[in-house]
């Protein structure tokens, strides 16, 4: 086979990978996908996503709130002790800032095939299945990466590429190439997932919740549309293969009610839950992103979502440098950034991990004791989820938000109302509040937001002189708790800064773009 040449280069097709292809793909950059198995695989595994992901979802046609792919069931996650008594209530049927609900519900091989069909729609995106990438070599100028054919590895063909991203799981071949160690917190686990179709019209209460169980810790989930999931913890006595094993399956689904006869074994498996990540996720020409980059515990439900983040931050970043709008030196701020806020996650997981993996009675008598009190101080009201900020990178500090996923509200942009990602689009963003933008950025300023094919409006109330119209108030009592009146919105919805004057404004455009390598 003869030598392909591409700008980009990916090793996985998973949906980290996917979803960075389609995102360069529609920036009309060539892109060429390697992944071993010739076809989906077919089986389970993620099931969750946050309000985030519903967002990078949305940026590509795909509306979660109305597609039947995807559920939310508007309902509480309980987390309760061995006599069903709650010991914690987390806010899963609340919208988010960022005006997706805060968590959905989705059988990843499906996600996967409609990924794949948005990136077979490129055309400047090229995916080839059957193929193990097993060489990799960069200069100052390319990477060039070489692959045999999976099923007789008698074929061999070489890509050409400006950049190389390995989004190629756990075991990441590019990582191990480009000799990125990593960190392991020496956290391990195992636990059997086991995804059903259970009985048509199957109704659980709560439809989400942790059976903190010292006997069998235990998670009851939906799987996505018309499945469900349980993981049941391996104990230290029991042997995971046996385990795993579908009579032993059906065994511990039993007091749930489902039976061989009434429902479908999807999958058994016993995974073992890890938390580490690569202590360098970028090398030269080359970077890793996904469980290529960071493993975590599935308590939080974040690991997924944390490698289609990377996706996100690295195609903003690859396509503005090909086009020659950014130095490769913004590369050091897509690991600085997703780094520090992966590692949070990490850590929130495992905390969660100890608190649910507990075995020891008397252990899990105290810890019932103590999260119930907590409860009952806080009059059973339900917790929400943390607002992560990214580690040091293309944001500069002055407001509350900087470093934050945007909120976002609903507005009127040329005749179409809509949340502002789908109304006005994405990209770079300055936006005056209540204010002018005319004149806001100096010539030179103006000039380099254009050629990141960013834009300054204004935004403001029904009648005023205006870019966009603000339908509700979102905007306006966000920037009223920031004691601000303008924001700089980055292509991945995060806030690069806010400020109160322009004169601020435009300081905090130059400290962002300097970030970025731009001076």
């Amino acid at each position: 086979m003869e030598d392909i040449e591409t700008e980009v280069a990916i090793v996985g097709a998973g949906p980290v990978g996917i979803l960075l292809a389609i995102l360069l793909g529609r920036e009309d950059k060539s892109v060429t996908i390697v992944e071993r198995w010739p076809e989906i695989y077919d089986r389970p595994r993620a099931v969750t996503m946050d309000h985030e992901v519903a967002r990078i979802l949305a940026s590509l046609g795909i509306d979660c709130d109305s597609d039947p792919d995807f559920e939310n069931h508007k309902e509480l996650y309980y987390w309760k002790n061995a006599d069903r008594k709650d010991l914690q209530i987390v806010d899963w049927e609340s919208l988010a800032p960022s005006q997706w609900h805060v968590t959905y519900w989705f059988n990843q091989p499906r996600l996967e095939a409609r990924l794949m069909e948005l990136a077979e729609a490129c055309p400047t995106v090229r995916v080839m299945r059957g193929w193990t990438a097993d060489a990799l070599s960069q200069d100052d100028h390319g990477v060039e990466l070489g692959a045999s054919d999976t099923s007789t590895g008698s074929k061999r063909l070489t890509i050409k590429a400006q950049y190389l991203v390995g989004a190629d799981g756990a075991n990441s071949f590019v990582r191990e190439s480009l000799g990125l160690g990593l960190v392991d917190r020496g956290y391990f686990f195992d636990w059997l997932i086991l995804d059903m179709v259970p009985p048509e019209g199957l109704k659980m209460s709560p439809a989400q919740w942790q059976l903190c169980d010292p006997r069998r810790p235990t998670t009851i989930v939906p799987g996505g549309p018309g499945r469900r999931r349980w993981e049941f913890m391996v104990l230290p006595s029991e042997d995971k293969d046996d385990i795993a094993k579908p009579e032993s399956a059906w065994r511990l689904l039993e007091p749930w009610g489902l039976t061989p006869e009434n429902s479908e074994l999807e999958r058994s498996a016993v995974y073992r839950f890890q938390a580490r990540w690569a202590e360098k996720w970028v090398s030269g020409r080359s970077m890793i992103a996904g469980d290529a980059a960071h493993l975590m515990p599935p308590f939080a439900g974040e690991g997924m979502c944390a490698g289609l983040r990377d996706a996100v931050a690295l195609a903003w970043r690859l396509s503005a440098m090909l086009d020659g709008a950014l130095p490769a030196k913004a590369l050091e701020s897509y690991e600085s950034e997703r780094m520090a806020h992966v590692r949070h996650y990490i850590q929130f997981s495992q905390d969660l991990g100890e608190i649910i993996c507990i075995t020891d009675p008397q252990e899990a008598e105290q810890r019932d004791a103590r999260m119930m009190a907590d409860l009952a101080a806080r009059d059973f009201e339900p917790i929400t989820g943390d607002i992560v900020k990214l580690g040091p990178g293309a944001w500069c500090e002055g407001g509350a938000s900087a470093g934050e996923l945007s909120p976002q509200g609903t507005v009127q942009f040329n005749d179409r109302n809509d949340r502002f990602d789908q109304a006005v689009g994405l990209g770079w963003f300055v936006i005056a509040v209540e204010r002018d933008q005319q004149g806001l950025l100096s010539d030179v300023q103006t000039t380099v937001l254009s050629s990141l094919g960013g834009r300054a409006m204004s935004l403001g109330r029904e009648g005023a002189d205006c870019d966009i119209v603000a339908k509700d108030s979102a905007y306006f009592d966000w920037m009223a708790n920031e004691d601000a009146n303008y924001f700089i919105l980055r292509p991945d919805f995060y806030v690069a800064a806010t400020a109160k004057t322009a004169d601020e404004l435009a300081a905090r455009f130059d400290e962002v773009m300097a970030r970025l390598g731009i001076e």
